[in-house]
């Protein structure tokens, strides 16, 4: 299989001849073979595993998106990081990428009450 990780502004990694890979969705984890079927799947915060040339490759990944098309896969995430020590990756899923998720359920808690207010005065102002 052919490879490719993508990020929101270019690509992390392109492999070929990749013979397997195992990555995390939120029904738990699932492997890919040359021959499966296409298919597409949603990827949570996790670890993303690939074997290639019979040596294993640890990614630390961000939620996103995995396609299968053929003998193509395209695994597009926020962010990614690699590495060889897997206590290390998964420390570094849990402090930075679940950390994100955290801060953005604030800023869309900011941005909700600031809606609601704006549209609160919107209101009264018509009524007037």
């Amino acid at each position: 299989m052919n490879l490719k990780i993508l990020l929101p502004f270019g690509i992390f990694s392109e492999k070929n001849d990749v013979s397997r890979i195992v990555a995390e969705t939120s029904e738990g984890s699932f492997g890919l073979l040359p021959h499966r079927l296409d298919c597409v799947a949603a990827l949570v915060p996790g670890i993303f595993i690939y074997e290639e040339q019979g040596s294993e490759a640890y990614l630390a990944v961000d939620q996103g998106v995995l396609v299968k098309t053929g003998s193509l896969v395209l695994v597009s995430v926020r962010n990614a990081m690699g590495g060889t020590d897997l206590q290390n990756l998964r420390e570094a899923v849990a402090r930075e990428f679940l950390k994100l998720d955290d801060q953005e359920q604030n800023v869309r808690s900011v941005m909700a009450k600031m809606e609601s207010g704006f549209i609160a005065r919107l209101v009264a102002s018509h009524d007037r």
